[in-house]
């Protein structure tokens, strides 16, 4: 996997990043993938986020959150992490100092209106990614 999006519960944040992120990458025919994975996951994805991702075209309805493991950590070229506000014992990027943390608010306390803005905060962060793995880079040595 190139890129690792992990939050507490996995029921989320990191669900709708995974989505965005392989929704872009196929329509931008980039060839990088993303999952997502959990410190303490729930049993199903949150049912605003589910229907604030269908708004926009994207079915998660089925995704089912999974426990993070060293493996996927091992495995992925980039490591996301959503935020701590649910629990900080838990929190994934305490536990993996490597990971670059977004801050961002768990949705399971937002209103349908307030996950619609983080939907659309984590769908520029996951753009900005993408152009971000995507730069050219120029290999030439000014020696």
């Amino acid at each position: 996997m190139d890129v690792l999006f992990v939050c507490v519960h996995n029921s989320g944040r990191s669900q709708m990043a995974e989505a965005w992120f392989n929704h872009l990458a196929s329509r931008r025919r980039i060839d990088l993938a993303a999952t997502s994975a959990g410190t303490e996951p729930s049993k199903a994805v949150q049912p605003l986020v589910v229907s604030a991702m269908a708004e926009r075209g994207l079915d998660i309805s089925l995704n089912i959150p999974r426990v993070l493991t060293d493996e996927m950590i091992d495995g992925s070229q980039a490591v996301i992490t959503m935020g701590c506000a649910v629990d900080s014992s838990a929190c994934p990027s305490f536990k993996y100092e490597e990971a670059n943390d977004w801050q961002l608010s768990d949705p399971s306390v937002m209103s349908l209106a307030e996950v619609r803005a983080l939907r659309d905060v984590i769908y520029d962060n996951v753009d900005r990614l993408l152009t971000f793995l995507t730069r050219p880079v120029d290999l030439r040595s000014d020696t």
